[in-house]
């Protein structure tokens, strides 16, 4: 794929750097790519860089509105400093991917499941600074998609009913993934995203790659987390257990 980011880097430059940024400033027509009815799908910078050589993956619905935030503010910054494109790119990736609560429900998850130690790192947070080289993110969407406004959850309308989100899903996000090097364990985030891994892994487009099943979405607005969490944790740990005693 190639990277969008030089398209949108003048008009990520003339955002305001004085101040967080707003719908007003960044869910806007030049930053839209496609509409559907009740559905709008917007550029992100967020969704650029691919870490090839990654041994994990972590995989959400779609950016939502703050990741969409971050991401530009942190682009913005980046060109600022004269970062290059790619250098821009890999620091939106670990900067906004499901940053904030989210990643820290993330990471708490992981290093209770010990996820840590089978890596050889201290905390799976690492993987978003220290340990970057282990880590690719990514979502089913890659660009952020809002239903009437809102941050996309993946329920209305589902993804296998929709031709937009299939494509994304369908297409876009496994030709990602067949950029990959190696076979990675693939964490999907949550019942919806696991659906829809389930069908790529059913078609036999995602077949070299290991899923974990029964992780919950660790956004805060998941009130069922902790319960799910807790009612699949050994299921969780054998797979992971597993999955490294074959490496």
């Amino acid at each position: 794929m190639l990277n969008s980011l030089s398209i949108f880097e003048q008009a990520i430059r003339a955002l305001p750097a004085d101040r967080s940024l707003t719908r007003q400033d960044i869910c806007v027509d030049s930053f839209l790519l496609q509409q559907d009815q009740d559905l709008s799908v917007y550029y992100s910078p967020i969704g650029e860089y691919i870490n090839r050589s990654a041994k994990i993956v972590f995989l959400g619905i779609t950016p939502g509105f703050e990741q969409m935030r971050i991401a530009y503010e942190e682009a913005g910054n980046a060109f600022r400093n004269g970062a290059s494109i790619e250098e821009t790119s890999k620091i939106v990736k670990y900067s906004a991917s499901f940053a904030g609560p989210m990643r820290r429900n993330l990471t708490t998850m992981l290093d209770e499941l010990e996820l840590n130690r089978l890596l050889g790192i201290s905390s799976t947070a690492t993987l978003f600074h220290t340990h970057q080289e282990l880590l690719h993110t990514t979502s089913l969407l890659r660009h952020p998609v809002f239903y009437r406004d809102k941050n996309y959850t993946g329920h209305q309308p589902k993804i296998e009913r929709n031709p937009l989100l299939q494509h994304y899903a369908y297409e876009h996000f496994v030709a990602e993934l067949s950029q990959l090097l190696q076979p990675v364990l693939l964490v999907p985030f949550g019942r919806v995203v696991e659906s829809t891994v389930e069908t790529l892994l059913y078609q036999g487009r995602i077949q070299k790659h290991t899923v974990l099943f029964g992780f919950p979405h660790p956004s805060g607005a998941n009130g069922h987390r902790k319960k799910q969490f807790e009612e699949n944790k050994d299921y969780l740990k054998k797979q992971l257990q597993d999955y490294f005693s074959a490496q």
